[in-house]
């Protein structure tokens, strides 16, 4: 049985815990409305972007396109060539499941094109140190970017695209995805899993073929596939950006609601170790009177 003496350090342990995840929760909370805000302000942004480049691409007609050193990133290459991910973690724990089910996303996705030549592009320590373990696996690090969590930035989005433009270029790869955790609410975050490059697919969505007609006529200054050329690495920086405020928004969602989930359990079991504490002290108090009576109609006797 436990002493008063160990029960009482238990109970100081757990309340310097719950000391810190009560911290770390509102930290967390005091840092999720700016977030929130980052992403309402960034998500029109990209729609309209995405909108605009479609609009774009559906005025041109292939001749008018076709020789532009932009028309690769729409260009289907040809199957069985190498593959690119982009993975978006955190760089720190303690946010419940937010990492888990990332790394458990990008598992499947390795698992499902084994056997093929690998570039990944990785945001987050936690996904880092994942891939770094991997074993049996033709799969290169390209480039890593960590540590800019809770500070994201356009800038970081913009570095992230270059070098994701350098691989897929240079390395002749497929097709390039993207995973990270998508802010849904306080409470829900969702795994998304989108092909980021090539566009053709992702920007015909609507149904729009080059040569088509969306709307009005424009007089484009300069001319159509340079203006296209100029805003294709603004649209996927506008993307990544995005994509990196939603994982932040999701990554302090979800520690608030770990934190709060953590601070309410040291609560509970300090209760129960202060029961405890109570009952083994009254059960030695009950002891000593026993002792002391014994003994008193020991020396009467």
């Amino acid at each position: 049985m436990a002493s008063l003496r160990d029960i009482r350090k238990h109970i100081s342990s757990v309340k310097s815990i719950k000391q810190i995840t009560h911290a770390m929760k509102m930290v967390a909370a005091a840092r999720i409305k700016r977030a929130q805000n980052a992403i309402l302000a960034s998500r029109p942004f990209a729609i309209e972007m995405n909108r605009l480049i479609s609009d774009l691409y559906a005025e041109l007609a292939e001749g008018d396109f076709s020789c532009s050193p932009a028309a690769a990133l729409f260009e289907e290459r040809p199957p069985g060539g190498p593959l690119c991910l982009v993975l978006v973690t955190a760089d720190k724990g303690l946010c419940g499941s937010f990492n888990t089910n990332l790394l458990k996303a990008a598992a499947e996705w390795l698992r499902e094109n084994r056997g093929r030549k690998l570039y990944a592009v990785v945001v987050g320590r936690k996904g880092r140190d994942f891939l770094r373990r991997l074993k049996n696996l033709d799969l290169e690090i390209s480039f890593e970017l960590v540590g800019i969590f809770p500070k994201a930035g356009y800038a970081h989005a913009q570095l992230l695209a270059e070098n994701i433009f350098r691989i897929y270029s240079s390395r002749r790869v497929e097709s390039v995805t993207l995973i990270y955790n998508e802010f849904k609410s306080m409470l829900a975050q969702r795994i998304v899993a989108e092909r980021l490059l090539p566009l053709k697919s992702h920007i015909l969505e609507g149904g729009m073929e080059p040569g088509g007609r969306r709307g009005a006529d424009f007089i484009f200054e300069p001319d159509k596939p340079l203006l296209l050329e100029a805003l294709l690495p603004r649209h996927v920086g506008a993307q990544l950006y995005r994509a990196l405020l939603e994982s932040q928004a999701a990554e302090l969602a979800a520690r608030m609601s770990a934190m709060e989930s953590a601070s309410k359990n040291a609560s509970e079991l300090i209760e129960g170790l202060t029961l405890r504490m109570n009952k083994t002290r009254q059960a030695m108090i009950t002891t000593e009177l026993n002792e002391i009576v014994s003994g008193s109609e020991a020396l009467g006797g």
